[in-house]
Formats: C-alpha cells, structure tokens, sequence
C-alpha cells in the first residue's frame, strides 16, 4: 500500500540525462514512475543534440501512457539553488512546462511512497515540439544530429543503457535505438531528415 512522504520534502524527476548526470547535490535517490505521461524524443535541439543548421532530437515528457526514472530527495537549504540551476539548464527555449506532479517512488527494501516532483513536460505548443513525426524521420534525426553535449545517439543510448541497468526498460527507446542501428547497418533505407523549425534566438550563438 502506497505511503506519503513529508509534504515539505522537495524532489525533482529526471528521465532523461538528468538520471546519469543530474549536476547538483541530493541526499536521496529513487526509482519513481509517473503515470499520465511518457518519455519521447520529441523535442528538435539545435544546441545539445544538434545544431542550427542540422538539428537533432532530446527527450521530453509527453502526455499518455507513464515514465519510470529517478526522483531526487534535494536538501531543503540547497532547493532554491538546484531548481535555479534546473531552470536555466532546461528553460533556454521554452519548450518544456516547469510542472510538480504527483508519482510513486520504491526504496531498496520495495516499500512505496507517493510523492510531488518538480520535472519539466513537453509544450505541444512550442514550434519545437516534434511529436507529431514518424518514427523513422525521428531515427534519421537521431542519426543526424550532434552538438554541444555529442551526438543525439549517444544520447539515446546512454538512456536505453542506464534504464537497462536499473532494470527499468523503456520499450519505446529500445525500439526506437533497434531501428536507428538498422538504418546505420544499411539494413533499412535512412528517410531524408526533416528540416523542422527555425532555430529559436537561444541557439543561434552557441559558445
């Protein structure tokens, strides 16, 4: 039977890069899954995973279906500071929707808790969202694409590999990671790449 944690704790939930390389302190970490959304390469990078003049994909939380990865505990004298540092990582553009919502996290001895975690959903609104693409012009942008943090497959890679490891898969990326790799094999034909939108003002100046 599901517990409630204190009310007063902060926690953030990362499903993406933010389970391997989250950049602040916490002093606790857990496996959470939240329901009403799932994890999607669905938002076009010009800046971390591509480029202005060839984009590519990051992940970000859309709406249905649900989404395992990690929640962490933040102290609260540091909270203010870490969700100052999430903004400025996650807000360049806009495309995400700064949201607490409620999920479940499990301990290492499989007791569950409900919580509320700050994480950051997709804005189908935005001219960045790329949700509405098949998924094999989604794999082509996944080839494609590199930028400042390397490329876009790396990136799905890592999170298909740290899912893997904390035994949480995601079978959404492991098809979308199979069918990337047959295309780079020449397995399967590689679609031409959408050119998406206009690189927001953000991206156009990168270091």
């Amino acid at each position: 039977m599901d517990s409630m944690v204190s009310n007063d704790a902060v926690w953030v939930f990362g499903y993406g890069s933010l389970m391997w390389r989250p950049g602040f302190d916490f002093v606790d970490r857990r496996i959470a899954r939240l329901h009403g959304y799932h994890r999607h390469f669905c938002v076009w990078s010009h800046r971390y995973r591509g480029s202005p003049k060839v984009p590519g994909l990051v992940l970000g939380l859309d709406r249905g279906g649900s989404c395992r990865g990690v929640a962490y505990r933040i102290a609260p004298e540091r909270a203010d500071e870490v969700l100052a540092y999430l903004h400025e990582r996650e807000m360049i553009t806009g495309i995400y929707r700064p949201s607490r919502l409620s999920m479940t996290v499990t301990d290492d001895q499989g007791t569950i808790d409900r919580i509320t975690a700050q994480t950051y959903v997709v804005d189908r609104a935005h001219p960045q969202y790329a949700g509405t693409l098949s998924r094999a012009e989604l794999a082509a942008l996944v080839i494609q694409g590199v930028g400042t943090a390397g490329p876009c497959r790396d990136y799905l890679v890592n999170t298909v590999e740290h899912l893997r490891e904390m035994a949480i898969p995601d079978r959404r990326l492991e098809r979308m990671l199979a069918l990337v790799e047959d295309m780079r094999a020449g397995r399967i034909p590689i679609p031409t790449p959408p050119a998406g939108p206009p690189p927001h003002a953000a991206n156009l100046h990168r270091a």
